[in-house]
C-alpha cells in the first residue's frame, strides 16, 4: 500500500509538474526558456551559458480576462525562420534573416518568440475569445524583465508629462545616466524609456520595442524592484489627457514586438538589425531620394524665416551638392514668402537642384505651441489637401514636430501623416517625439526621428558643448542602435551664433563635428552649416562634407564603452568611413585592416574625433 501511494504521488507530481520549453538561436549560444511553473508565463534567456535575464514573467490583463494568472502551457510549435529583405534607410542596406521560432500555446493567448544568434523578439498573439469577444483593450502587461544582480543599466528617465518648452514632453530628450548599479531609481518617478542597455561582466544586453504602429501604443519601463523592471503604458496625462493610456485591438491581433539584443561585446548591439528583422512594410516603397540638408533655423534662429536668408540658404546647400534645404517654423507667416510665395520658392530651389522640406506643428491641441504651421497634420481634411498642395509644388519631404506623448491616438495621428504624405510622394522626419520602432521598414517614407537631446541643445546650452563627447559616445550603442536618428548636427561654426562671434564656443574639434557625420545615422541629415562656412571653415572640413553620404551598405562596431569613446565603421559602396569620438582623453591602436586600411595610433582628446576615409578600389589606403 505504501509502494501504490508513492507511486500515485509521483504521478501527481509528474502531471502537475511546470511545463519547460527551450529555444535556441541558430548557433546555438543564445537560449530561451519558457515555463508556466506556478501558473504563471514566464522566461529566461542565457549567452553561452551565462544568465543575462533571470525568470521574467509573460501575460497581461485585459477587459476580457486576466491573461497572467492560471496559465497552462497548451503546446507549442516550433519552425525554422528566414527572410532577405532590403531598406536602403537603415544602417545596413540588405539583411539575411535567420532564426529559430517557438509559438508557445496558453490557451487563451500565445506568445510567438522569434531567436536568431545575437537577438531575442516576441510578441503575445491573441484569438477570438469565446463566440463573439473581438476585440480587446489591454489594462496592464505584466512583460518583464530581470537582471542579475551587480547589473548596471545605461537608461534615459522618462520625463513627467506636460511639462518642457510649451508643455511638450514627453519627447525622450532626457539625459542618460550610466554605469548605474541596479536598482536605480528614475530622476522623475516615471520609469524608463526604451532602447535601454544593460551590462553585467562581459554581456551586454538592449531592450526595446518594434512594430508599434496605430493598434497600439508606445510602451516604457517602469521602476526598478529590486533588478526586475516591467513594461507600463503611457502615462493618463500625456497629450494634455486626451486619448487613453490603455491600448486596443481587433480580434484576431498582435501586440508589438519587444526585442532583446545580447552579445559578450557592444558589435552585436551596434550591427543589430532586430527592428527590421521582425516587421513588414505597410505599404510599397517608392523610389525616395535621401541625402543632405541645410537649415538656416539653428543658427539664424526664427528671423531667418524671410526670402532673403531662405534663397542664401538654397544657395548654399546648391554649393556643398546637397540634395534638400529644410524650411523651418513661421514659413506660412512670413511676410515675403507664406503659402502665396512659396511655389515661388520652390521653383527656386529646383532651379538650383535642391529639394525643399517644409516644418510643420503636430497638432493645436494638446501643447501650447504657437510655432506654425498649426492645426493642419491632427486635422485629416487639411492635412489632405495640404498634401495634395506639396505635391503639386514638388515639396519632397516634411519635418513634423511637438509630439508629447505615447498613447494610441497619438500613434494612429504618427501613421496617418506617414500614410498621406506617402500617397503625395512626401518623405517624413518627426521631431519632438517618441522614437522609431521599426518604421523605416514600415512607412517607406519615413527618414529619422529626432528622439535625442539633439543640436538644438547645443545652441542653446553651453553645458550641452561641454558634454558633446559623452554624448555623442552613448547613441551609436542605445538611441541610434534602434533607429535612425534626425540629430541635425555637425557644426562648423566656431560659436553658436549666426555672425560666427557670439554666444558660446563650440566647445569640439572641427575633426569630432565631422566624424558625427558618420557616427549618427540617418538617411536625410540636415547638417548644421552656414553660409559663411564656405570661407571661414577649413577647407579639408568643406570638401568632407561635401562627400559624405547619408545611407550606408554596411555597419561595423570597431570599439568603445557608452559616455566614454565610440569607433564606428560605415560602408557606402566600395569606401569606407571610420569615425571616432571621445569625451575624454584617449589613447588607442586602430586597426583598420578589415576595411582595407592600415594599423595606427591615434590620440584623442576629450571633445575630439577622428575619421577616416578608405577607398578600397585603390590598394592599400587612400584615406585622410
Amino acid at each position: 500500500m505504501k509502494a501504490l501511494t508513492s507511486i500515485l504521488l509521483g504521478l501527481v507530481a509528474v502531471v502537475s509538474a511546470a511545463e519547460q520549453i527551450n529555444v535556441h538561436s541558430p548557433d546555438w549560444r543564445l537560449h530561451v526558456t519558457l515555463s508556466d511553473e506556478g501558473g504563471r508565463a514566464t522566461y529566461k534567456v542565457s549567452y553561452d551559458g551565462a544568465t543575462v535575464l533571470e525568470t521574467s514573467r509573460l501575460g497581461f490583463v485585459a477587459d476580457c480576462g486576466d491573461f497572467s494568472e492560471g496559465l497552462k502551457i497548451k503546446g507549442v510549435q516550433h519552425s525554422e525562420f528566414a527572410d532577405s529583405y532590403s531598406v536602403p534607410t537603415i544602417k545596413k542596406s540588405h539583411v539575411d534573416v535567420k532564426a529559430n521560432r517557438a509559438k508557445v500555446d496558453y490557451g487563451k493567448f500565445a506568445v510567438l518568440f522569434h531567436v536568431s544568434n545575437n537577438d531575442v523578439a516576441f510578441r503575445y498573439e491573441v484569438p477570438v475569445q469565446g463566440k463573439e469577444t473581438r476585440c480587446i483593450r489591454m489594462l496592464d502587461e505584466k512583460t518583464s524583465f530581470s537582471f542579475p544582480a551587480d547589473t548596471k543599466g545605461f537608461l534615459t528617465p522618462q520625463s513627467a508629462p506636460m511639462v518642457g518648452w510649451k508643455r511638450t514632453k514627453p519627447s525622450y530628450e532626457e539625459e542618460y545616466v550610466l554605469d548605474a548599479k541596479l536598482p536605480v531609481k528614475s530622476k522623475y518617478g516615471r520609469g524608463w524609456t526604451f532602447p535601454a542597455l544593460f551590462c553585467k561582466g562581459s554581456h551586454w544586453v538592449l531592450l526595446g520595442e518594434t512594430g508599434t504602429d496605430s493598434r497600439y501604443c508606445g510602451c516604457r519601463l517602469g521602476e526598478f524592484d529590486g533588478c526586475s523592471v516591467k513594461v507600463e503604458f503611457p502615462m493618463a496625462e500625456e497629450n494634455n489627457g486626451n486619448g487613453t493610456r490603455e491600448p486596443a485591438f481587433a480580434l484576431p491581433g498582435a501586440t508589438p514586438w519587444r526585442t532583446i539584443t545580447v552579445g559578450n561585446s557592444l558589435a552585436p548591439v551596434v550591427e543589430t538589425t532586430i527592428a527590421w528583422d521582425v516587421v513588414k512594410p505597410k505599404y510599397d516603397a517608392k523610389p525616395y531620394r535621401y541625402g543632405r540638408s541645410t537649415w538656416s533655423w539653428i543658427l539664424w534662429d526664427d528671423a531667418s524665416m524671410n526670402w532673403r536668408d531662405q534663397t542664401a540658404y538654397i544657395d548654399f546647400a546648391a554649393a556643398m551638392g546637397y540634395e534638400f534645404i529644410l524650411i523651418d517654423a513661421g514659413w506660412d507667416t512670413a511676410k515675403d514668402i507664406g503659402h502665396e510665395r512659396m511655389p515661388e520658392l520652390v521653383k527656386y530651389a529646383e532651379s538650383k537642384g535642391v529639394g525643399v522640406f517644409l516644418w510643420y506643428s503636430s497638432s493645436g491641441w494638446w501643447n501650447d505651441i504657437v510655432q506654425s504651421p498649426i492645426d493642419t497634420m491632427d486635422d485629416p481634411i487639411r492635412r489632405k489637401a495640404e498634401m495634395r498642395w506639396m505635391k503639386s509644388l514638388g515639396v519632397k519631404g516634411i519635418k513634423v514636430d511637438f509630439w508629447g506623448g505615447d498613447k494610441q491616438e497619438t500613434f494612429r495621428l504618427y501613421e496617418q501623416v506617414l500614410s498621406d504624405a506617402d500617397d503625395n510622394d512626401i518623405m517624413v522626419i518627426f521631431h519632438g517625439c517618441t522614437i522609431p520602432r521599426g518604421w523605416e521598414r514600415m512607412y517607406p517614407n519615413y527618414v529619422g526621428s529626432e528622439a535625442v537631446l539633439a543640436s538644438e541643445n547645443r545652441r542653446f546650452s553651453k553645458h550641452f558643448c561641454d558634454e558633446a563627447g559623452k554624448n555623442a559616445s552613448i547613441h551609436p550603442f542605445i538611441r541610434n542602435a534602434l533607429g535612425a536618428m534626425e540629430y541635425g548636427g555637425t557644426f562648423l561654426n566656431e560659436r553658436m551664433r549666426r555672425d560666427n562671434k557670439g554666444g558660446h564656443a563650440r566647445g569640439t574639434t572641427v575633426d569630432f563635428e565631422l566624424a558625427t557625420a558618420i557616427l549618427f545615422q540617418n538617411p536625410v541629415q540636415n547638417f548644421a552649416l552656414a553660409p559663411n562656412n564656405l570661407k571661414d571653415a577649413p577647407q579639408y572640413a568643406i570638401d568632407f562634407m561635401t562627400a559624405v553620404p547619408t545611407t550606408w551598405d554596411e555597419t561595423r562596431f570597431i570599439d568603445g564603452y557608452p559616455g566614454i569613446f565610440a569607433f564606428v565603421a560605415r560602408r557606402s559602396g566600395k569606401t569606407w568611413y571610420v569615425a571616432g569620438v571621445a569625451s575624454v582623453d584617449v589613447s588607442y591602436d586602430l586597426d583598420l585592416t578589415p576595411f582595407g586600411g592600415i594599423r595606427e595610433h591615434v590620440s584623442i582628446k576629450r571633445n575630439d574625433g577622428i575619421w577616416r576615409v578608405i577607398d578600397t578600389t585603390t590598394s592599400p589606403y587612400t584615406g585622410t
